[in-house]
């Protein structure tokens, strides 16, 4: 149909374009003269001929050659031109007839008069009907001229007739006067001027039309063969560009047809100045060629304007179908995405808080996706009205208005369904919480009645009255029947939301039970009546009557005394059955008192859950509601310059920690429902998670920074004013820092009820790592407040303590005087304790509010840990304690606040300097294990320890094996040399470069001394060991002896069996055993260079250096 319409269409545009050619083409084609009077006026202007007007008696036109002297001159160009015009003027009919001419010759010469007839005989292009000639008047000259005409009559032979005239009204006898111009005796109203004013004008006009007739017929041309566009943009342009050609045609014909009125008032004007002024002939047809034109004119604008009108009415249907076509693109295209939103949008909610925002989302959605529905719904009525005003494209139009109806309908019905979806799920959400609540409520009322007056008659009736007064408010709040449950909301049972509505129900149930043993029990004891005792004494009155009864008595008296036996059971038998119940009442406390710590149990764990659940929910709400509206685009002209780009800054790793507790945690908490008492196996499990926390705490000054310099941004007030919250953002981005500190109160709660239960020690070891990192968060706070450090701070391994202490110092190199002045001047420090250095810093408190008031530490110096020592105790002072540096070079006095801190740190550093130590040894050993892989197996046992031990040491010095590598050697005839680390042993290797070593490492074991030690006091009777200067040197190398010089550095490692000393060279970094006879001689009374401390226990890590050889008693170090 849409095809019919555009055919019909186009062949009205067809037809009216035929019609409008046809009229152009009749103007082209009209007889215009080849010359115009604009191209010959000059000619025309010297009037040597002209055309009156005047008519023959049959009608034929009238030429007259007035007398012009000059006639021969005028050349025959442009005479041929004059007579070619003035011929080509007449109608074809007029001129078929034939042309008058009229020569006055009467005031020129004979000769000129022959000669002019001939020319003009010769010349005259058109036909003649008749030749008049006024001949001279002058007597000579007529008379030369009538005889010159009878001789000569011959050379004047025509195809017409030539008439000699000897006077004017001769000439009226061929033509009447009213034919002729003044000049000739006629009364005809000739002027040339006005004639060739006239002629001109027509004949511009003429050309004028010719040219409107063009311009019509190419825009014509054009219109025709335009293609429709296929968008709009290029319609409009079509449009726009065929309306201003349009208009500037329109505008060139209306002048045409000015001008053409303009001249046919000026043909009119002499017969509307004067009635009686007649007409002629040509001026009759002027009139009529100017009025053919000007009706060719309206023709052709008639035709012009019902043509564009089609064309117009094509455009502009042409520009709303594609306007209707884009618009429909883009509503399709919208609703596509927005029911493909909503298809997607098939969470139902896991919490009543979750779906209420989820609704508050479909809401939202929906207020936005209104714009585009009404936009789809405008454009289908608009189609409608398209197919109303009889557009040509019908059948394209029609189905996709309908379409159109069809996705705003289903949108609708969609986001209709999604509501009902999750009014459903908020509708059982509520039912849950209610049961939940209804749970929580009755685990409270059972743990807060109190067990011993529920022991009493009236304690058990009260609380057994408060249980019935309560399980009433059941039917309200709890859930009935699960089958009616499963059957009413199938529909949005999902496999989790089916869990917790079991978990829910099994709660219920689990209360429920909990409320019946309550119920059971409490009517025992409300049921149990005490009876009262009534005690029988016996009656030694009936016994002592009769000393020898006789057999009748003796019967009687067995009886009595049977029946007194039975008094006395009485009493005694009920005495027992109370016993046994009080044992049964005291079970039955004892049972209820377990049953009151798993209640308390399971409300911590509700309480965990709960606060968990919301917990998320708060995150999710904050990253939905304020992260992610950071990106979205209707919101950026909200959000401040300063704050775009600042999202990670802002929320820091807040979606990291929503997606563990969401995915992971919450889940695990939630599968330890019923064991309460197990959830500390689920805080062990994640600890390592749990340091997401500390990022997140590391960032928050930052964040809190940035949220104070923004705070009053539209943005945060817009999204705040979206999620309904009556807190600003920040109260909710420390939700993550309270949240980390609640566990360990939880988990102590926890505790506290769960002492003799299966995961107490787990809780207790949760609640531990808890604590540990809080300690780790609040420690990294610090750490990040260091300026100043050049290095990276995680080289220096792991933050093991920090705190502020009084430090005084003493440096051997340093000056006297600053020595006793440091002594008496403590320092304010801020102590940094980590795995391989302790830093000091200086504290220094800030301006501002908030994390802005934190304090910043500027870092002053820091000790490599491979070289420290400490001294425990301090004279004088509990809180005091020492760390050394560099043998002592330089010492730190440390004063903490209290005695148990400074414990906890020296504990703290010597744990440091033993896993040091540790590592030394377990390297020594690994290399010492290589080592003896690589060698032979040992010798025989020699009877000589000497000769064994010279052969052991022979070997390792021929293999230059590394001293260490002795350990994994092991010779029968010799004792085994001293394993790493044990008694006085340290490393060849100097503790000033321990990046040789290959790590931060300790080279002393813990050791204990006197005072008199730290003064250098060591026996000279007795060797110990520790390093030593040979004082005399042994340079003879024999088989069976270590060759050590003067001035060599050794250390005396172990002592043996049967006189023998280990010993190490440190010079030549040989080792061997050496008896002790010679090593004393050789050492003299050179003092061992070990480090001792002054007062209790040392702990050291530091370097020997080496001695001059005179030296015989170095100081101690």
């Amino acid at each position: 149909m849409t095809l019919s319409l555009i055919s019909l269409l186009s062949q009205d545009v067809t037809a009216l374009w035929l019609l409008l050619k046809t009229s152009a083409d009749e103007i082209m084609h009209q007889d215009i003269v080849p010359l115009c009077a604009a191209d010959i006026q000059e000619q025309l202007k010297k009037r040597f001929a002209y055309l009156s007007g005047g008519r023959g008696q049959d009608g034929s036109p009238v030429i007259t050659f007035p007398d012009y002297p000059a006639f021969s001159e005028i050349p025959d160009k442009e005479f041929q031109n004059v007579m070619t015009y003035l011929t080509s003027i007449p109608s074809l009919q007029d001129a078929g007839i034939g042309f008058i001419l009229v020569i006055d010759r009467r005031q020129d010469k004979w000769t000129s008069v022959k000669a002019s007839v001939l020319r003009i005989a010769a010349s005259f292009p058109a036909n003649l009907q008749l030749v008049l000639v006024l001949r001279p008047t002058g007597f000579f000259q007529r008379t030369l001229s009538d005889i010159a005409f009878k001789f000569n009559r011959d050379d004047f032979k025509m195809k017409v007739p030539v008439m000699m005239l000897g006077s004017v009204p001769e000439l009226h006898g061929y033509i009447d006067k009213s034919q002729l111009t003044e000049d000739l005796g006629g009364t005809l109203d000739y002027c040339h001027s006005r004639w060739l004013c006239h002629r001109t004008a027509i004949e511009s006009f003429a050309l004028m039309v010719k040219q409107t007739a063009q311009m019509l017929q190419t825009f014509g041309t054009e219109l025709a063969e335009t293609e429709l566009p296929n968008d709009v943009q290029s319609t409009s342009l079509v449009l726009s560009v065929h309306t201003e050609k349009k208009a500037k045609a329109k505008e060139d014909l209306q002048l045409a047809l000015k001008e053409g009125n303009s001249i046919l008032e000026s043909l009119r004007e002499p017969l509307a100045e004067s009635t009686s002024h007649s007409v002629n002939q040509d001026q009759l047809d002027n009139q009529a060629t100017v009025q053919r034109l000007l009706a060719q004119l309206n023709e052709t604008e008639a035709a012009f304007d019902e043509f564009w009108a089609k064309h117009q009415q094509k455009l502009e249907q042409c520009l709303q179908l594609r306007h209707f076509e884009q618009g429909f693109r883009e509503v399709k295209t919208t609703l596509d995405s927005m029911s493909q939103k909503i298809a997607a949008f098939t969470d139902v909610g896991n919490s009543l808080a979750h779906v209420q925002h989820l609704l508050k989302d479909l809401t939202s959605f929906e207020e936005k996706s209104s714009v585009a529905v009404d936009r789809a719904r405008a454009l289908s009525l608009e189609g409608q009205q398209l197919i109303e005003n009889k557009h040509y494209a019908v059948d394209s139009i029609h189905p996709k208005c309908e379409e159109l109806q069809h996705l705003c309908d289903h949108f609708a019905s969609e986001i209709t369904r999604r509501r009902a979806l999750l009014s459903k799920s908020l509708e059982l959400h509520s039912l849950l919480e209610m049961s939940m609540k209804w749970c929580d409520e009755g685990i409270f009322l059972l743990a807060s009645q109190p067990v011993d007056k529920c022991q009493s008659q009236d304690g058990a009736e009260a609380a057994l009255q408060e249980i019935e007064k309560f399980l009433e408010t059941g039917a309200e709040n709890k859930i009935q029947e699960l089958n009616k449950i499963y059957k009413e909301y199938e529909c949005i049972l999902n496999q989790d939301l089916l869990e917790h509505v079991q978990k829910v129900f099994q709660k219920q149930e689990s209360t429920e039970e909990m409320f019946h043993r309550r119920q059971a029990s409490l009517k025992k004891l409300a049921a149990k009546q005490t009876r009262p005792v009534q005690p029988v004494a016996p009656r030694p009155e009936a016994l002592t009557k009769s000393p020898s009864p006789s057999p009748g008595s003796w019967r009687s008296s067995e009886n009595s005394s049977s029946e007194g036996s039975a008094l006395r059971r009485g009493p005694y038998r009920r005495a027992k059955s109370e016993m046994s119940e009080t044992r049964q009442g005291r079970s039955s406390s004892t049972g209820d008192e377990e049953e009151n710590l798993a209640i308390l149990r399971r409300h911590v764990m509700n309480e965990l859950l709960d606060t968990e659940r919301a917990y998320v929910e708060e995150l999710l709400c904050v990253l939905e509601g304020y992260a992610a509206e950071m990106d979205n685009p209707l919101m950026a002209h909200l959000i401040s310059t300063g704050l775009q780009n600042k999202k990670s800054i802002l929320f820091g790793n807040m979606e990291e920690i929503y997606h563990f507790h969401n995915r992971i945690f919450l889940r695990e908490l939630e599968s330890c429902i019923d064991c309460p008492e197990l959830v500390g196996r689920c805080f062990l499990e994640r600890m390592e998670e749990f340091q997401i926390y500390e990022k997140y705490c590391q960032n928050k000054p930052r964040s809190e920074s940035l949220w104070r310099q923004f705070s009053d941004c539209p943005f945060f007030q817009e999204c705040q004013k979206k999620l309904d919250h009556k807190l600003s953002l920040d109260s909710y981005l420390l939700k993550p820092v309270q949240r980390i500190t609640k566990y360990q109160l939880l988990l102590k709660e926890m505790l506290k009820y769960s002492k003799n239960c299966e995961g107490a020690e787990d809780l207790q070891e949760a609640l531990s790592s808890i604590l540990g990192i809080l300690k780790a968060v609040n420690d990294s706070m610090h750490l990040i407040a260091i300026t100043g450090y050049d290095g990276n701070l995680s080289d220096l391994g792991k933050l093991l303590m920090q705190g502020s202490f009084s430090v005084w110092t003493d440096h051997k190199k340093g000056h006297t005087k600053v020595k006793e002045l440091a002594r008496f001047k403590p320092m304010q420090r801020h102590l940094f304790l980590h795995e391989k250095a302790v830093l000091f810093c200086k504290k220094r408190e800030e301006n501002g509010e908030g994390y802005e008031k934190a304090p910043s530490y500027s870092y002053k110096q820091s000790l490599n840990m491979t070289a420290v020592g400490i001294t425990e105790n301090v004279k004088g002072d509990a809180k005091k304690f020492e760390i050394w540096y560099n043998a002592r070079e330089e010492v730190y006095i440390i004063q903490a606040p209290t005695p148990e801190i400074k414990a906890a740190w020296v504990n703290e550093i010597r744990k440091v300097l033993t896993s040091q130590l540790q590592a030394c040894r377990e390297a020594s050993q690994h290399r010492a294990l290589e080592q003896s892989h690589s060698l032979p197996l040992p010798a025989p046992s020699s009877t000589s320890p000497t000769k064994g031990s010279t052969r052991n040491v022979k070997k390792l010095e021929d293999r230059k094996t590394d001293p260490l590598s002795l350990e994994g050697y092991v010779s029968s005839s010799l004792p085994k040399p001293p394993e790493k680390g044990k008694g006085w042993s340290k490393t060849s290797h100097s503790l000033e470069a321990p990046e040789e070593d290959g790590g931060w490492s300790s080279a002393e074991e813990l050791i204990n001394s006197s005072d008199a030690e730290e003064d250098g006091g060591v026996g000279s009777k007795k060797l110990a060991p520790g390093k030593y200067t040979v004082v005399m040197g042994d340079e003879k190398e024999g088989p069976d002896t270590l060759a050590m010089r003067s001035g060599d550095m050794v250390e005396v490692v172990e002592e043996g069996s049967e006189g023998l000393w280990y010993v190490r060279d440190l010079t030549s970094s040989k080792e061997g055993w050496v008896p002790a006879s010679s090593l004393s001689t050789l050492l003299g009374k050179s003092s061992s260079a070990q480090c001792l401390s002054s007062s209790g226990k040392t702990h050291c890590a530091r370097q020997l250096c080496p001695e001059p050889a005179k030296i015989l008693s170095p100081e101690p170090v």
